[in-house]
């Protein structure tokens, strides 16, 4: 189709085009090769087939703005499909044989598809760029307040009208060039509609000038995919290429909240956390080139909803702007986000979950947290009492250790050298031991497991902090001491291993902090349990008959929230819910649950310190959303939550009640 000078020209253009590409590939290579760590080739073969089902599908992205989600769905998989029929058109324009084209029924279905695709590319880029450029909804951007790279101010919208302008070019040229291809020959399609119909536009038209209009549809089509590829290194298009390989190349972790294993024996080390982006990990490196700059993870962020300056798309964002515009690796991290937005973040993994593309700017933030803790002495006052209550009481609440069995005063509750061989191993946790208010789920856990029979056993005086705290405030060395010591105790009690009869105990939480860390990140000091949450086990002994509930008989309305770190991070949902309705409650749901949840603003060592600076405390944002709902009492299933929800609602003077599933299932044992 394209004459011979054509056909050099556009050789030249290709061959100009793709060096000055490749001059983009090769920095952002560099890049990513300067951060720490290497691919794990073993996981990222086992991660390729889940990583391509996502890209294939974009289920990630159906999971928040159902109809932004559509239209991006249209765009999306148009272009997958525009691979192969850019492919066609250059087979065409070089050797004047439409290949794909003539071969029956597979060459029909292909034009229907092309056109279709071309069609369904074309509604999304404009719904898309009306929705960005004329409706312009705040959730496109981010406060004044937040540290935002000034050149991505202006630089998100006009590398959206980049894009835009691209794909609108591309696919249009490519549909008046192939409507002028039909009347050329005086056709029409029933396998191409769309085409056909504009191509009868044409009926009339000198064939010289169609065939003008072919060639130059053709430079314009093609022809933009050329100028646009080394454009295309620095855009946020590169998310198309790059979020298959984020999901391929992220390390396997338990869960979203797994933070990596530091041995603090090895005197080898001279540098905890992250100072500068090259301390990062490469993964996290190549989150910034993946991210689309969508802003869904700052929409579900509680610090951010509650006024606060942190916002980890801001941070995804600065760090791609300053690859961008040459800042390399040498970077200092606190001049991406400020060391206040460092310490407003509630590790609740809001902003993983949500992402479309597998990024984790919480993990950058705790990594900082990392650094600026161990390597700066840098974190907020309030948190030293925690530390040393640590440190030397074992717990952040500085109670003596000697009073860890204060709460099970008057109750049968046998420890480890009285039932040496149970089958439940019960972790109590640091604030059902220590604390006054959360003391009562620990009392009505152990009526629980008494009135159902249950051999089980706790630490007692030996049980310490996991640690939680600690390690999300970045003082990974409290958190090494306290794993390494639980790890031992657990693995004397014969927790890890199983026992004579082939069976291994169990470990029961009562708080999903201790779930979290026990389960999932002490595997790396050698500690490899079965830990289930209370509200689990209850469920367990409710389905088995052994736990008899009255049912009550005022339809007590219960609204459960769902704690970050047992919904989010541990994907545990459905069983506190059974739990309340087999007491005969009646279950209302707030509007964001599950893994979609909304934080109660403890988590992340947050319970320890003062709230940054905002325009609302996070447990008074989400105590209002459980007032809404109409119910009759707020249900919890983690002591921290357990606080920040009674707080609230003392500080709005609320009479609504908050309980833990434990207590309330106790109040009904008959």
């Amino acid at each position: 189709m394209l004459t011979p000078v054509e056909k050099i020209l556009f050789a030249i253009a290709v061959v100009v085009s793709l060096y000055y590409t490749w001059k983009g590939v090769q920095r952002i290579l560099k890049n990513i090769a300067s951060g720490q760590g290497k691919p794990d080739w073993n996981v990222v073969a086992k991660k390729a087939g889940g990583a391509i089902v996502k890209f294939l599908t974009f289920q990630p992205v159906f999971r928040f703005r159902l109809i932004p989600s559509f239209l991006h769905g249209l765009i999306g998989w148009g272009f997958i499909g525009f691979l192969l029929i850019n492919l066609g058109d250059l087979i065409y324009a070089y050797f004047d044989w439409r290949l794909l084209d003539n071969t029956g029924i597979f060459g029909d279905v292909y034009r229907l598809l092309a056109d279709i695709l071309n069609i369904a590319i074309l509604v999304g880029i404009v719904a898309m760029a009306v929705r960005r450029f004329i409706l312009r909804p705040a959730t496109l951007t981010t406060r004044q307040s937040t540290l935002l790279d000034p050149l991505a101010r202006t630089g998100i919208n006009r590398d959206s009208a980049i894009v835009a302008g691209f794909i609108f070019i591309h696919n249009t040229s490519r549909l008046l060039g192939e409507s002028f291809f039909l009347a050329q020959h005086g056709e029409t399609d029933s396998w191409q509609p769309f085409i056909s119909t504009v191509s009868k536009l044409w009926v009339g038209v000198d064939p010289m000038v169609l065939t003008v209009g072919e060639h130059l549809a053709f430079w314009l089509s093609v022809g933009a995919v050329v100028a646009f590829l080394p454009y295309f290194p620095y855009s946020k298009h590169l998310h198309l290429f790059f979020a298959p390989i984020n999901f391929a190349l992220k390390p396997e972790r338990k869960s979203i909240g797994q933070l990596s294993y530091i041995n603090l024996d090895d005197e080898k080390i001279e540098q905890f956390g992250a100072a500068k982006v090259s301390d990062l990990g490469y993964e996290q490196i190549v989150d910034a080139y993946s991210c689309i700059m969508c802003f869904r993870c700052q929409e579900v962020c509680p610090a951010y909803n509650t006024g606060k300056i942190l916002s980890p798309a801001a941070l995804e964002i600065n760090k791609r702007y300053n690859f961008n515009h040459g800042g390399g690796t040498d970077k200092p991290l606190t001049e991406l986000i400020p060391e206040e937005a460092v310490w407003a973040c509630t590790s609740c993994g809001a902003c993983v979950d949500i992402c479309p593309v597998g990024n984790e700017p919480m993990r950058d933030i705790l990594e900082i947290r990392r650094n600026l803790a161990m390597m700066e002495s840098s974190f907020p006052k309030q948190l030293e009492t925690a530390f040393k209550g640590m440190e030397r009481n074992m717990n952040p609440w500085n109670v003596n250790q000697g009073d860890r069995m204060k709460w099970a005063a008057g109750m049968k509750v046998p420890t480890i050298e009285q039932n040496p061989e149970p089958d439940i191993l019960w972790w109590v946790g640091c604030a059902p031991a220590t604390d006054a208010r959360a003391q009562k789920t620990a009392q009505a856990f152990a009526k629980i497991l008494n009135a159902a029979g249950v051999s089980y056993a706790v630490l007692g005086k030996s049980e310490q902090c996991t640690g939680d705290s600690a390690r999300r405030a970045g003082r990974e060395d409290i958190f090494f001491g306290l794993a390494m010591g639980n790890v031992e105790i657990l693995n004397e009690v014969g927790a890890g291993s199983p026992g004579p009869d082939g069976k291994q105990m169990r470990i029961v939480t009562t708080c999903p902090h201790c779930l979290h860390t026990i389960k999932n990140e002490y595997p790396a000091f050698g500690g490899n349990y079965e830990v289930i949450h209370h509200t689990q086990f209850i469920n367990e002994l409710v389905g088995a008959g052994k736990v008899q509930l009255s049912m009550s008989s005022d339809q007590l309305s219960v609204t459960f929230h769902d704690p970050c770190y047992l919904g989010r991070h541990n994907g545990i949902t459905g069983e506190p819910r059974n739990v309340l309705q087999s007491t005969g409650a009646v279950t209302v749901e707030m509007p964001r649950t599950g893994a979609k949840s909304f934080c109660c603003g403890a988590g992340g060592a947050q319970m320890w310190k003062e709230e940054e600076a905002g325009t609302q405390k996070v447990n008074v944002a989400r105590f209002v959303e459980a007032k809404a709902t109409g119910a009759q009492m707020v249900a919890v299933g983690c002591p921290f939550c357990l606080t920040m929800m009674v707080d609230a609602s003392k500080a709005d003077n609320d009479s609504l009640q908050v309980k833990d599933v434990a207590e309330i299932v106790a109040e009904r044992i008959k």
